[in-house]
């Protein structure tokens, strides 16, 4: 690897177009990073899931093994670096690995070692400290990020939990979050006894909950690369939260929209100080490289929370990494792949930050994540292909022409589809059908799904067909996102 000190954006990206060792990023499917293996050389993706027909160059999906059924995306993983065809991919293409993952344990960084390579992200142990909500709690408080007004403990009953709210002063309208876990599945609202007791046995005997006061707010996520020059920080985006049409979680995350205008340009500008804040604390806690941050803004005084950490990529993250400003200098994730690197490199963080605060270098594009929102199951007989669709005048939607990058969509009338439910598959409540990315916004100023949104999601659900199964009721959901 190079020794040389590398000094601006243009020497950055000449060494990454010139990567000589294998970087591996293996999950589910390549959508979190999708487009990185046009920035890095030798950048592979080895996926579970073959989104593409085996169409698309950079994406390895090794065939089907028996296999004890999937509890986690880490299994999917440690599957996945245990096949034999990856193995054998991995060594015939030589090099010194490099492995990026949305999720690992401490399994996958054994697996990785076995095969002679790097994991470049912090170690699985470090993460799952940052990622427990509780912990982000205290680590933003000790950055100076406030959260939603809150108060930490473990819940005995409902009467315990008013005594606790009554003297945090909390009232008892209020939101719970437990300590891990996807927010559609681990966040309860809870205004009267009867909200508790429809939750209580995945609140009593969890531990420490984080208990908030349930205010009216507006989602937001952001995401930055904590870096050893600095914290380099993304632009706010909305998020698409609990639409019917997309999820049947409420609070569940169901996509994001990227804008200059967003919001006001007041609370862009908090929003980012706060984020490079909460990254320095968490280099002084040991952690480095990507993280992503919700903020809750409160729709009737502005006021910006801390909703909670991602100390990883998310579902976010391929709107972050396509953004203007990526295209301009370059994608975060480089950054952190950078970091990782080990090669010495000088930054003007500030200067950096400073240019991808422009609304100049942002963009306007949608995601939906599409979810099968009906309590039903049945098994998938066709599915929409991944690929480019166009909206005709009549609002139906049509497919149009294979693809795998969304800078291929020309106008707000086409959008990109990444299919991830195939024929074969089983349609279950909740399961994740597919993304759909569009130019443009998906929601309106009073973020409600606009028109054009509803007509893509319905056009793009009727091109699935299923056929019923006997046995429906034995089909367990999955308890983790893909995504």
């Amino acid at each position: 690897m190079a020794t040389k000190t590398l000094n601006n954006i243009s020497e950055i990206r000449r060494y990454f177009h010139r990567n000589t060792d294998p970087v591996y990023f293996v999950s589910a499917t390549n959508f979190n990073l999708l487009g990185l293996d046009e920035w890095c050389k030798n950048f592979k993706y080895i996926c579970y899931i073959d989104c593409y027909d085996g169409r698309h160059p950079n994406v390895f999906c090794p065939s089907e093994q028996p296999h004890p059924e999937f509890q986690s995306i880490e299994d999917i993983n440690n599957y996945l670096l245990q096949h034999k065809e990856v193995i054998d991919l991995i060594k015939r293409r030589g090099g010194k690995p490099k492995f990026v993952f949305l999720m690992f344990d401490e399994k996958t960084e054994q697996l990785a070692k076995e095969l002679g390579g790097d994991v470049w992200f912090p170690k699985a142990k470090l993460r799952t400290r940052c990622d427990n909500k509780i912990e982000t709690v205290r680590i933003g408080n000790k950055a100076g990020v406030p959260s939603v007004p809150n108060t930490l403990s473990e819940v005995k009953d409902y009467e315990h939990l008013r005594k606790v709210c009554d003297k945090a002063n909390l009232g008892h309208d209020l939101v719970l979050q437990s300590a891990f876990g996807d927010s559609g599945h681990t966040t309860f609202f809870v205004k009267s006894e009867a909200d508790f007791r429809r939750h209580a046995h995945e609140i009593i005997g969890h531990g420490e909950i984080k208990i908030m006061k349930r205010i009216d707010c507006r989602g937001s996520a952001i995401e930055a690369c904590a870096t050893s020059q600095g914290t380099i920080v993304g632009p706010l985006m909305t998020e698409l939260v609990g639409f019917n049409e997309l999820t049947p979680y409420r609070g569940g995350w169901c996509g994001n929209e990227i804008f200059s205008t967003a919001f006001p340009p007041k609370t862009r500008s908090k929003a980012r100080e706060l984020t490079f804040k909460f990254g320095e604390q968490l280099r002084k806690e040991g952690y480095r490289g990507y993280f992503e941050l919700d903020f809750l803004i409160d729709k009737k005084t502005g006021d910006i929370w801390l909703g909670e950490l991602n100390p990883r990529i998310t579902g976010a993250s391929s709107m972050t990494n396509h953004a203007a400003f990526a295209h301009a200098d370059a994608p975060l994730f480089l950054f952190h792949l950078l970091e990782f690197s080990k090669v010495p490199f000088k930054l003007d963080v500030d200067e950096l930050n400073n240019r991808w605060a422009d609304p100049e270098m942002i963009d306007s594009w949608s995601q939906m994540v599409i979810k099968h929102t009906d309590d039903s199951v049945d098994i998938l007989t066709d599915a929409p292909r991944t690929g480019i669709y166009k909206m005709l005048e009549d609002g139906r939607v049509v497919y149009d022409r294979f693809d795998y990058h969304r800078r291929a969509v020309e106008s707000e009338n086409e959008a990109f589809f990444l299919r991830i439910l195939k024929p074969g598959d089983y349609r279950y409540e909740g399961a994740d059908l597919g993304i759909l990315v569009t130019r443009g916004r998906s929601m309106t100023s009073g973020f409600k799904l606009n028109e054009r949104a509803q007509r893509w999601i319905h056009g793009i659900k009727n091109s699935f067909s299923a056929r019923p199964i006997e046995s429906a009721g034995t089909i367990a959901e999955p308890a983790f996102k893909i995504l």
